[in-house]
Formats: C-alpha cells, sequence, structure tokens
C-alpha cells in the first residue's frame, strides 16, 4: 500500500524510552458492533455463549503457557486473571437474566454485561484502576469474536520489521506478538499504567500512547519516526528527517549499551565518596529491571500496587508471598518496603474513604493504617515474617508527628508479639519514615531518636512546602523543585538524621533526576532511589563528579534566595560536568 501524504508531528503520551523508525502496520480489527435482535431462544444463545467461553479459555490457556515462557511468571499473571474473569459466574448469572428477559442474542447480551463491567472501571478516579478496563475490553473481545465468527489478528508470525498502530494493544498482543519483529508501538488511548505502556518498557520497546487518532492519520506502509521519551510521531517525514531519527536511535542504543559497562562497577565519585543507588518499584514485576540495571537495593516499594488491581484486600498470606519474591531476589541487598500509601490520588475501589474537600490532606497512608488496626496489622504480618530473608527496612510514609511514629511502632511490637507465640521466627528489620511534610522535616532532629532512618518524598514535600496541588495543571509553574525552601528542608533533615547517626536517603522524582544529582550528593544524602532506567544514568554522572566541588555547590546553593539563580547555578555547574 502507498504512503499516505506527510502529516504534522503527532503528540501524545510518552509511554517508553527509545527513538524509532519503521514502517506503521495498523491494525483495525473487524467491528465487534452488535445489534440487539432475537436471538434463538434462551437455551441455545447460553449454549453458543458457553462454547464460545469455552473457546477462549483454551486459547488464554495457550496465551498463558506462551508469556509465561517469553515474559515469566508476573506477566502470565494477567492473562490468568483474564482467565478468572471467565470463570465470574456473576457474568455468566447477568448474561442469562438478559437472555430469558429480553429474548436476546447471545453476543448482545455478553456485550452489554462486559460495557456495564467496563464503565465501572473506567469511572474510577484513580488512574491504575481505569487502565483496569483495558483488561475488560480484551476478554470481551475474544469472546465477541468467537460469537461473530470473526478473524482474530495473527501477530505470532510476522514476516517484517512494523510499527505496531493500534487504538489499543490489548495485553494478549503485546504478550502473544513476534517482538523481534516490533520496532515499537503507537496507540490511541492509554496512559503511562496502561498496559501498552508497561508492556513496552518491560520489553524495551519505544512507545507513544495516548495519540488520540493514529489510527485514523496513520496508514499500513507509512513511514514512521518517534521519541518514545517526548511523546512526539511524524508520519512519512522527510528524507533528513528521517535519517536524523535513525541516527538518533543509534546514538541511543550505543548510549545504552555502553552503559552496561557500568554493572558491577562502584557508585562512588573521583574522591571516592559512595552513594547507595537503589530503585523505586512497584510489583515483583519490576525485579528484572532492578537486576538489568544494577541496583544496589530497592529505596522504595510501593505496596499500593499489590491492593490496586484487584477486588478485596489482599491476603496476609498473598502480600507475604509477594514481599518474599521481592526480598529473596535482591539476595541481601535492602529493600524499604513502605506500608500502605492510599488515599490522596490513589483509592481503591473495594474500600470507601468518603469524599474529602482535600483529599491530599485528609484521610490517607498512616492516618488510615492507625484507625483500621486489622489493615495495618495483617499488611505488619506479611512485613514481618519476611525479615528473615533479607535485609528488610520497614518505612512509613505520611509521618507529621512524633506521636504517630511511636504508634506505628507500638503496632509493630504488637504484631511482632503475636507472631512469635504462634512460632514465627522474626529476624532483624530496620524502622524508618518518609519526611514529605514539613512538620517532619522541622522535627527531624527529635524524630531521628525514634527511628533508624528517613527517606525524604520530595514529591509530596514540595507540594506541601509551596501549597500546590501538584496535579492541577494551572499552577504548575508552582510546582518548584527550585525553591530555596526546599533545599533548606533537606539539608536540615541530613543534618538532623545524621547528628544522631541515622542513614538518609531520597525517593522522590529528585532523586532520579541528573539536574540535582550533585548538588543532593554534596548535601550528603546516604542514598538515592529512582526509577531502575535511572541507575547507570546516574552512576555515571557520580564517577565524574568530585564530592568536594559536590559540597560547594551544595554551600552556594544553601546560600541562594532565588529559585531562579538556583536554577542557573545548577545549570552551569552540570554543563561544566558534561564537558570535564
Amino acid at each position: 500500500m502507498a504512503p499516505s501524504r506527510s502529516e504534522l508531528p503527532l503528540s501524545g503520551t510518552p509511554g517508553s524510552p527509545g527513538f524509532c523508525v519503521g514502517r506503521a502496520l495498523v491494525l483495525k480489527h473487524d467491528s465487534l458492533e452488535v445489534e440487539q435482535v432475537a436471538g434463538a431462544g434462551p437455551s441455545q444463545e447460553l449454549s453458543r455463549l458457553q462454547n464460545a467461553l469455552e473457546q477462549s479459555k483454551i486459547e488464554l490457556g495457550r496465551v498463558v503457557e506462551v508469556t509465561r515462557k517469553s515474559m515469566g511468571d508476573d506477566k502470565a499473571q494477567i492473562f490468568e486473571a483474564h482467565l478468572m474473569v471467565l470463570d465470574d459466574p456473576e457474568i455468566l448469572a447477568q448474561t442469562e437474566k438478559i437472555l430469558n428477559s429480553e429474548n436476546s442474542t447471545a453476543e448482545w447480551a455478553f456485550s452489554n454485561v462486559m460495557d456495564h463491567f467496563e464503565n465501572v472501571f473506567s469511572s474510577m478516579k484513580n488512574e491504575y484502576m481505569r487502565e483496569r478496563a483495558a483488561d475488560v475490553r480484551d476478554v470481551k473481545s475474544r469472546v465477541l469474536r468467537h460469537l461473530l465468527n470473526k478473524d482474530v489478528i495473527d501477530l505470532v508470525n510476522l514476516q517484517n520489521e512494523v510499527v505496531l498502530v493500534a487504538d489499543d494493544l490489548a495485553p494478549s498482543d503485546t504478550a502473544t506478538m513476534n517482538r523481534s519483529k516490533v520496532l515499537g508501538f503507537l496507540t490511541n488511548i492509554g496512559g503511562k499504567t496502561s498496559h501498552s505502556a508497561i508492556m513496552a518498557r518491560t520489553l524495551g520497546i519505544p512507545a507513544v500512547v495516548g495519540l488520540k487518532d493514529a489510527t485514523e492519520k496513520i496508514k499500513t506502509g507509512d513511514w514512521i519516526a518517534f521519541d518514545g521519551s517526548q511523546g512526539v510521531a511524524y508520519v512519512n517525514p522527510p528524507t533528513a528527517l528521517k535519517d536524523q531519527y535513525l541516527g538518533l536511535r543509534e546514538e541511543f542504543l550505543n548510549y545504552r549499551k555502553s552503559l552496561l559497562d557500568l554493572v558491577g562497577q562502584k557508585s562512588v565519585t573521583l574522591d571516592d565518596h559512595s552513594v547507595e543507588l537503589a530503585a523505586n518499584i512497584g510489583t515483583v514485576d519490576d525485579l528484572e529491571f532492578v537486576k538489568k540495571n544494577d541496583a544496589e537495593g530497592v529505596g522504595l516499594l510501593r505496596t499500593e500496587f499489590i491492593y490496586l488491581n484487584r477486588s478485596s484486600f489482599p491476603t496476609e498470606e498473598e502480600q507475604y508471598q509477594s514481599y518474599k519474591r521481592i526480598v529473596e531476589g535482591l539476595k541481601g541487598k535492602p529493600v524499604v518496603i513502605r506500608t500502605l500509601d492510599i488515599g490522596g490520588d490513589k483509592n481503591l475501589s473495594y474500600f470507601d474513604i468518603g469524599k474529602e474537600q482535600n483529599p491530599f490532606l485528609g484521610y490517607r497512608a498512616i492516618r488510615i493504617c492507625l484507625r483500621d488496626k486489622p489493615l495495618f496489622h495483617t499488611q505488619l504480618r506479611a512485613l514481618l515474617r519476611v525479615a528473615p530473608l533479607g535485609d528488610l527496612r520497614i518505612m512509613f510514609p505520611m509521618i507529621s508527628s512524633i506521636e504517630e511514629v511511636v504508634q506505628a511502632k507500638k503496632e509493630v511490637q504488637i504484631v511482632k508479639a503475636q507472631l512469635e507465640t504462634e512460632g514465627f521466627r522474626v529476624g532483624n528489620f530496620q524502622i524508618g519514615i518518609m519526611i514529605e511534610v514539613p512538620s517532619a522535616a522541622i522535627m527531624a532532629d527529635e524524630l531521628a531518636e525514634h527511628v533508624d532512618f528517613f527517606s525524604i518524598g520530595t514529591n509530596d514535600l514540595i507540594q506541601y512546602t509551596c501549597a500546590v496541588d501538584r496535579m492541577n495543571q494551572k499552577i504548575q509553574d508552582l510546582y518548584n523543585p527550585h525553591h530555596p525552601a526546599i533545599f533548606r528542608l533537606i539539608n536540615q533533615v541530613i543534618k538532623a538524621g545524621h547528628a544522631k547517626g541515622k542513614w538518609v536517603g531520597m525517593c522522590g522524582e529528585m532523586a532520579g533526576s541528573s539536574e540535582f544529582l550533585a548538588v543532593l550528593v554534596g548535601l550528603e544524602l546516604d542514598e538515592l532511589s529512582m526509577n531502575p532506567s535511572n541507575i547507570l544514568v546516574a552512576r555515571k554522572s557520580l564517577r565524574k563528579l568530585k564530592f568536594s566541588d559536590a559540597k560547594n555547590l551544595a554551600k552556594r546553593i544553601l546560600s541562594l534566595s532565588d529559585s531562579k539563580q538556583i536554577e542557573e547555578e545548577l545549570r552551569k555547574f552540570n554543563s561544566s560536568l558534561e564537558k570535564a
């Protein structure tokens, strides 16, 4: 098919970093729209549905096996969840109810039931939960194809290298496709936590998501060039631009390859000052990236992800198994596990916090745990049971007072005593807190007497210090990591911790930013925890840096009272470092 005319750049959401140049393969599935017409009778239509469900289960069973072999157990669990959806008696019961009351076709009744479940997920406030509507759509499409006798597009036997362009890529698409032939993804819908984006990052394939109408503006055979880290895609770019992107792609691949030379190297400055470079992760799935990027530990395990993609609270045993795999997978390296941090923008569909005027200032994180003891104790039991398996460090979020720390530690001791009475061996572990509220930063010297470590959460610390909602686009210019108050609070926390012999880390976005690396090292942070993909980049920069120069930079930054001056000082220092 001849390429279409050149288009203006398409803008979307960065899904997975990297440069991509290749021919498009647009996936436009046959229409699965169904009309309300009379069926052959409830019993016959129910039999048709049961047959389609059975065929779908057989297919998904194969998908699970292919995925397990190619991507591991964790990704296979996505499709095991699809099998559970197919086995949900409520879906069959509601479909049968419609068949009996409306005498419709199986596809009409089933489509209506699945649309209802998709709408439930799509209307949720939490982005991660909204993205789970894709699971429902995937299952619905699979069953409807069998009911409507539609062909399934085969991505397993791709013969040529392509850039996949689709409304969305279902989990089964990304799991079963011939990955050696896929150069990149472009999708109309989805966000950073969509399956398409997650799978792209897992596979190391560049992607841009949320392009809205890519499948309408791109035709199969068109040339595509895009930068996955910027979220911009070009359709049939001029030869000069295409060649430029091919060059950038080659540079990017060589750069990522060169970083692997740093695996096994020490995270030290030129004058031998060590800084621990750890990883922020959300699930067991991320262990692959922790190991690949040679992280020196996990500085933040966000346990809320274990609670999100489900309809009820995880049991003690489910949590224990997840924590166990992570702690054992790190083989003695430190693992900082943050207790449940829900509320604000992270809500559970099955736990009603209630409507709040200011959710970021409301019922969330440690405040929930200290008021819901059974919930807190279940998680603490699972955590303490893994303590003998590695270097466990438990961290409480959203601490604003000494009283909260004392109470949280009391609950830990209660659970520890219960476990030991039951015959469990509880090993050694550390207890720390996140410093993300100004009151905690100000009280850091006294809080240090009650904990083993601090981890500074800059995302919320900036938000609360500057009194700005970091999710509000209208005032994003006020969300300012260069604000002098932020550096002074960070410095105060570090000095307070060190004065009491406690280590101090950072797990907010600033920790993984190349712009702030030198000043944070100069402020004498002991640990920086970041996205795993940033670790080798940070190690490379660290090994070009002199600790003495970083300390002098920190002194200059602390003396400044203007954000623009701080930004310029950092720019000049980093520019000179790059030229060195």
